[in-house]
């Protein structure tokens, strides 16, 4: 078995192409878990400025691990509407040990727009959560994610990444501080009722807001704005609202837009509609239709914007973070390349246990046996299987775990019931070729 990740980002990726796989593909797993020869388990994760599949892949042939990327990138097209050429340009594949440290960034926040941002490990968690509700997880998948999240944990309490609590909510209201005369005079619309519309909400009271009301296309609105004791905006009343508003923040995660430039142009015709407005968009999808930058007083901050303003990471606290990713991930690789030893050392030691219990019954069967020299036996074998089992370890943990299987042949004629891992692949190449996505 082999683990391998298909990642495409905000540094690979435009974001209307992140855009359009986080629709479509977050919902192929399944298919792929179903439907193909290789991929055991798969995890998907879509947030707002990368798509990633992280599939463990059974690897019967050399190629296996890129079959089964290719298998990926069609079904990700498929339900995308994304040309598979296109998916092929902006993905980049990792396979074997890479793809832990690569995760553990993730989940640190230290590939985000916003270096340290909050939200990223509750996103990476919900992934995980979601491919067991779906039945497509696997036991080798758990561990990786289980892992990502203790070291995204680590990360945050022991280095300086993110000790602020930067998310891209706050890079956005941080870039909104030149427009806003008075924060606790605006009236603000918050569209959405899900985890980013509370971030938003908590975001822009610490910055002294009062005055916001509501809208969700969803039906969570009535026990999100008793929950948080603002007002609800139903959708006849929307356009008003927005007429009266200073400050519109949008964090749905509805799958189509939900303000359109004729909202926008339908409010400035009311009476005392505002001159000018701040529209904030942090929906991906997005919620607010680009067109609307073009209505005369409005001023709109999308998430491709607001990427573009992200501040340069804190060097020191960003080292000592990635320094504790490369620990956390050697450690992971040294313990799954352990475990592949496992099989050959249970059937040394079964074999070592086989001999001595056949001969302790055949001592019973002459009257030569006591209760102590049983004990002792057993022990002296426990003793002499020590060192095996400590240099299996070590064997796989350079690379040459093979070898003690090679050795229990020789020497015992001992095979393990499951065979041992080779040394890690090397990274299978990104896939270039437009032919190969629709090979």
């Amino acid at each position: 078995m082999v683990l391998i990740c298909l990642t495409a980002s905000h540094r690979n990726a435009s974001f209307d192409l992140l855009e359009k796989l986080s629709i479509g593909a977050p919902t192929v797993a399944h298919t792929l878990v179903a439907n193909s020869d290789f991929i055991q388990g798969a995890v998907l994760l879509a947030t707002c400025n990368r798509f990633e599949a992280y599939l463990d892949v059974d690897e019967p042939l050399t190629a296996g691990a890129a079959l089964a990327a290719r298998e990926v990138i069609e079904a990700v097209s498929a339900a995308s509407s994304v040309d598979a050429a296109d998916v092929v340009d902006a993905v980049t594949l990792l396979s074997g040990d890479p793809v832990a440290e690569h995760l553990f960034s993730v989940s640190s926040g230290l590939e985000s727009v916003v270096v340290g941002e909050d939200e990223i490990a509750g996103q990476v968690r919900r992934a995980l959560q979601k491919a067991r509700d779906e039945g497509t997880t696997s036991s080798a998948l758990e561990r990786l994610f289980q892992r990502a999240s203790h070291t995204s944990r680590d990360v945050k309490s022991k280095t300086g990444v993110g000790a602020a609590g930067r998310s891209l909510v706050r890079l956005a209201l941080e870039l909104a501080e030149s427009r806003v005369t008075d924060w606790a005079q605006a009236k603000v619309l918050l569209v959405g009722t899900g985890k980013y519309a509370r971030v938003s909400l908590l975001a822009l009271q610490e910055r002294g807001v009062t005055d916001v009301t509501v809208y969700s296309p969803s039906a969570r609105i009535a026990p999100f704005t008793a929950r948080h004791g603002i007002g609800q905006v139903f959708g006849d009343d929307l356009v008003s609202t927005i007429a009266a508003s200073d400050i519109i923040v949008t964090a749905s995660q509805s799958p189509t837009v939900v303000l359109t430039a004729a909202h926008f142009s339908a409010a400035a015709g009311l009476p005392d509609a505002r001159e000018r407005r701040l529209v904030i968009d942090l929906g991906l999808p997005r919620n607010v239709d680009p067109t609307v930058a073009h209505v005369s007083g409005i001023e709109l901050l999308d998430l491709e914007t607001i990427s573009l303003h992200a501040p340069i990471d804190e060097f020191s606290a960003t080292t000592s973070a990635r320094a504790m990713v490369d620990v956390a991930a050697a450690e992971f690789t040294a313990a799954r390349t352990e475990a592949a030893v496992t099989p050959a050392v249970v059937a040394l030691r079964s074999h070592f246990f086989d001999v001595l219990d056949a001969e302790i019954a055949r001592a019973h069967a002459r009257g030569d046996s006591t209760p102590e020299t049983e004990a002792a036996l057993r022990h002296l074998v426990g003793v002499l299987l020590h060192t095996p089992s400590v240099r299996a370890r070590e064997l796989a943990r350079a690379g040459e775990g093979d070898s003690f299987v090679s050795a229990l042949t020789a020497l015992f004629g001992v095979t393990p019931a499951a065979p041992v891992a080779h040394t890690p692949i090397a990274n299978i190449a990104p896939i270039a070729s437009r032919d190969a996505a629709s090979a």
